[in-house]
């Protein structure tokens, strides 16, 4: 299939909703779709399909659409997705894929019109049987209305022998209701003898009891402020020493003055900082309670992919951190540097993941470190980044900071 050839109906709706579904992610959007990008993500292939095919005639806005497109996973196993992909992309042999894809959707549309053909006949056997439906129920009402008025006589001789019954029932119910009161004034006099003789019981039970009390208290106040305290105590050693193993907390190196006698000796000390290091402990620290991790975007996405494009990179590690959210629950921002561009692209993101770039002039490093600064001391705050003076700058102001290869291990970048 060439280039200029027509497309099926069912391929070429296909590729209108891969498009509307990244629409917002493709730069430039072209002026005829800005409207439709604005769109919620169910209506734009509904209302604007029409604006993003004639759009994608544009083979610089087609190629920017493929890009966003193939950031996105899809279903391999769909013979249509994967020809409208190949459409977008034009990349090896996809003339040959879209070709057998569009024949085979040729003949299920023959097939369709097959189905059409038939659905209509059947459609008028049930209008012709809808027609004697309604016969029918005009001659099953009127045989209603006049079973309706036999049982309307019904009722009112039904209603007189209810009457009767209900004035016997009543002389019933006042025999019973006095045999019920002698029975219940009987009752109450025996259960006032049984109370009196249990309350002497009762004093006689606790002037006894009273009295071994004070003998037993007398013995064991000696003993029970100590049992208590020790109880404490032990709860105490035992809690700290399983929030020890829970958080795979590693041992404490150096001492609080290591940084002034450093300071003192005219040496830079290294930050201490319990940084999680490795994959493993990064996924414990941000399970803990409202934990914090800002990403230093380009930082992690150079190393990870560094021969994609800038727009690639951003999305597939965006991306690649929903997983990690959804895990953790950890309030995530991932920071990208855009000092030296008046662009700012709105992308998407997943659930908990918060994309932000730096104002036009402000590096990337200063808006990391405001985030920090802005936390308050104790949180769990964790920035990935291996910018050395970055890295320092959050240690000092309480963060946690993590090498990219650790983030990479856990989101499998």
């Amino acid at each position: 299939m060439t280039e200029s050839a027509p497309l099926p109906e069912r391929l070429r709706l296909r590729v209108v909703a891969l498009v509307a579904a990244v629409l917002p992610s493709v730069t430039p959007v072209p002026p005829s779709l800005r409207k439709v990008a604005g769109f919620a993500p169910a209506r734009r292939a509904r209302l604007g399909g029409a604006a993003i095919w004639a759009a994608l005639a544009d083979d610089a806005f087609r190629e920017h659409a493929a890009v966003q497109v193939a950031a996105v996973p899809g279903n391999a196993d769909d013979p249509v997705e994967t020809a409208a992909r190949a459409w977008l992309a034009r990349e090896g042999d996809w003339e040959t894929v879209v070709s057998e894809v569009a024949d085979s959707l040729g003949v299920e549309e023959q097939r369709d019109d097959q189905v059409s053909a038939e659905h209509a006949r059947l459609t008028a056997q049930v209008a012709a049987l809808q027609a004697e439906l309604v016969a029918a129920r005009a001659l099953h009402r009127q045989e209603l209305d006049s079973a309706k008025a036999d049982h309307k006589v019904l009722r009112q001789r039904l209603g007189e022998a209810r009457g009767v019954l209900r004035a016997a029932e009543e002389e019933r119910d006042a025999a019973y209701a006095a045999r019920d009161e002698a029975v219940a004034a009987a009752e109450r006099a025996t259960r006032a003898a049984e109370a009196d003789v249990r309350r002497l019981r009762a004093q006689l039970d606790e002037a006894e009891s009273g009295l071994a009390a004070s003998r037993r208290d007398a013995r064991s106040d000696r003993d029970s402020a100590s049992i208590r305290a020790r109880l404490l105590l032990d709860a105490v050693v035992d809690a700290a020493t399983g929030l020890r193993r829970e958080l795979a907390l590693p041992p404490v190196s150096g001492s609080p003055g290591d940084a002034v006698e450093a300071e003192l000796a005219g040496i830079e000390a290294a930050p201490a900082s319990s940084a999680p290091a490795t994959p493993a402990l990064l996924e414990q620290t941000l399970a803990m309670p409202r934990s914090r991790l800002v990403v230093d975007g380009y930082n992690v996405t150079k190393q990870a992919w560094p021969t994609a494009s800038l727009e690639a990179q951003r999305s597939r590690l965006v991306a690649a951190l929903g997983p990690l959210v959804a895990r953790s629950g950890a309030e995530t921002t991932v920071v990208f540097d855009a000092a030296e561009s008046a662009v700012r692209t709105a992308m998407p993101a997943p659930r908990g993941v918060r994309v932000v770039f730096s104002p036009e002039g402000v590096i990337a490093d200063d808006v990391i470190r405001q985030l920090v600064a802005a936390e308050p001391r104790g949180r769990v705050v964790v920035v990935v980044s291996d910018d050395q003076a970055v890295a320092r700058d959050v240690v000092r102001a309480g963060a946690r900071s993590v090498p990219a290869s650790a983030l990479l291990g856990v989101i499998g970048g």
